[in-house]
């Protein structure tokens, strides 16, 4: 007998596990917000509820949204991306995006006594995001290269969080994901890695792990513009970190 949560709806749809509760929060919080033990409760009663089920493969919906945390509390992005010119290609891109928060995470390794989440892959950030844009330019992806995509995925969304929190303060996981997907290049190329893989049928369910449906939903999210990242409004330019 075995239950289980899942982020994605799309993943619990197409692997069919035997119980599933979705829930719908940001990527990184099953349970819904941090230091809320009666809500998180909640959750783990409701996906436990589904054992009573016979018979499965079931999947639930999670009828609450997670509570709403203070955007006070949170700190500014450290970065002002700035827009890419019409003629970049993917590859120049994300390269020249590397190299604007590399700094921001070297302090951040400092600040973490050298620990980082950025080890899933065999390559470096700036290599993986070499490929990626590689393979955007070319506007293609195999099947091959689906386990080398889904760990440098993680691995650079794991740069980009640990550079966006670089500086002292508490941060809004909400808000960190906003930045990321709608103020980055990155993300911006991972909505796009999204729509080619979600455009052939033997590839569209990993569509759904390259990126979650609340980004592909997002209100800057346009299925046609090349460019689709949005100046952010809690950011500021990048300044003197030593």
């Amino acid at each position: 007998m075995t239950t289980g949560i899942s982020l994605v709806r799309e993943n619990a749809v197409g692997m069919q596990p035997p119980r599933t509760l979705w829930v719908p929060f940001p990527l990184g919080r099953p349970l819904g917000a941090p230091n809320n033990p009666a809500f998180q409760h909640r959750v783990i009663a409701a996906a436990l509820d589904l054992l009573d089920c016979p018979i499965g493969p079931v999947l639930e919906d999670f009828p609450e949204d997670a509570p709403a945390v203070d955007l006070e509390s949170a700190a500014v992005c450290p970065v002002s991306f700035s827009q890419p010119e019409p003629n970049d290609t993917w590859q120049s891109r994300l390269i020249n995006e590397f190299t604007t928060l590399k700094p921001w995470h070297d302090l951040s390794l400092r600040r973490r006594g050298g620990r980082t989440l950025t080890s899933l892959s065999e390559n470096s950030i700036e290599e993986n995001l070499r490929k990626l844009g590689e393979l955007l330019d070319a506007g293609q992806i195999q099947k091959s290269e689906f386990r080398w995509l889904k760990f440098a995925i993680e691995d650079a969304k794991a740069f980009y969080f640990e550079a966006l929190t670089a500086q002292p303060g508490e941060y809004l996981h909400e808000e960190l994901h906003r930045t990321l997907w709608q103020d980055t290049q990155f993300g911006s190329a991972l909505r796009a890695c999204h729509r080619i893989l979600d455009s052939e049928p033997s590839t569209r369910q990993f569509a759904g792990i390259v990126a979650p449906r609340q980004a592909i939903e997002s209100p800057t999210a346009s299925p046609n513009s090349g460019n689709e990242s949005v100046p952010s409004t809690h950011s500021r330019p990048l300044g003197d970190i030593t």
